[in-house]
């Protein structure tokens, strides 16, 4: 867990996080996307002590209040198992405390999304790895309880995209007037004559959204965004690394020009990225450009709109307690 968040949020690389040593107790992070939205990221320690605390002494502490939990399988565990008496020496398997983990959250946080992370999956050989993650999804599920019909599940590794897709979904729940943005990045498009236009955070270059013509839509490599976020993250730590500069702001625009597609990478606002895929010829590329540029300003304007209508929410959400504490 603490490794996927380094990755994702901290901008480590996959070969660093071996340096990280294990969460003890609660490790709690807030963290900023798209500049307005306040990510509280609580990392649990897995060992079994903690894990008996957390549904015992602090369950309502830990479980009260959570908009998604991530709950984390190991691959390599010898315990994912539904076995009521686990083996001398053993615990409680994996699914006896995602039963657990599951009944305490359908008690403090009925609403909550819940996404199933089965990590470490590269360990799997590439033919074997199908069948693994079907199994694993169907047991998982089975035990999801009340939230069988809003969980996601995915198998994930430091080494390649697939920890992108995974957390560019979790992120996603979370984001409010998601309709809005696309709404303006499909003007975007237009004015454009993009095939397909892609929104980045910048700093995590998780993808928030996209849009796209039919064209677009026909492209049969579906998992380009997160390999997209993969690569550019990667390109931004090293440039981090030849300028010295911990900074998230390395770069403004990235072009490739080819003789049947122009690729634009270019900063939209301060929190966002966009990538557009449109026609080739330089006057296109100067004009798509240009109209990211203006584009921007809306944008920014959207933002501020999501932002003050989320604190107005918590707001209004804040003044029905107090009315009913009253």
């Amino acid at each position: 867990k603490s490794s996927m968040r380094s990755i994702i949020f901290s901008n480590h690389v996959a070969k660093d996080v071996r340096r990280l040593g294990a969460t003890i107790d609660v490790d709690k992070k807030r963290v900023k996307f798209l500049g307005n939205l306040l990510l509280d990221i609580w990392d649990c320690g897995g060992q079994d002590a903690f894990t008996e605390s957390y549904l015992t002494s602090q369950k309502s502490y830990v479980f009260s209040e959570v908009g998604v939990l991530i709950y984390v399988f190991d691959i390599e565990s010898t315990d994912f198992s539904s076995a009521e008496n686990p083996p001398p020496g053993h615990s409680d398997s994996d699914l006896q405390t995602f039963d657990a983990v599951i009944a305490a959250l359908a008690e403090y946080s009925p609403k909550a999304r819940i996404f199933a992370l089965v990590h470490k999956i590269d360990l799997v050989s590439g033919s074997f790895r199908p069948a693994v993650i079907h199994d694993k999804s169907q047991a998982i599920r089975a035990h999801s309880g009340p939230f069988v019909s809003n969980i996601g599940i995915d198998a994930t590794s430091i080494w390649d995209e697939s920890l992108y897709r995974a957390w560019g979904s979790i992120v996603n729940s979370l984001m409010p007037n998601l309709d809005i943005i696309e709404i303006g990045l499909r003007d975007l498009q237009a004015v454009t004559e993009a095939e397909e236009v892609v929104l980045f955070e910048q700093s995590t270059f998780l993808t928030v959204t996209r849009v796209g013509t039919p064209v677009g839509d026909d492209n049969p490599n579906h998992d380009r965004y997160e390999r997209l976020s993969n690569i550019i993250k990667t390109f931004k730590n090293s440039l981090s690394s030849f300028t010295n500069s911990n900074s998230s702001n390395q770069f403004d625009t990235f072009t490739i020009k080819t003789r049947i597609f122009n690729l634009l990478i270019q900063r939209l606002t301060h929190n966002t990225f966009v990538l557009a895929i449109f026609p080739p010829g330089e006057a296109e590329l100067q004009c798509a450009q240009l109209n990211i540029l203006q584009a921007g300003e809306e944008f920014d304007r959207i933002e501020s709109a999501i932002a003050g209508d989320d604190e107005d929410t918590k707001g209004q959400e804040k003044e029905n307690e107090n009315n009913d504490l009253q």
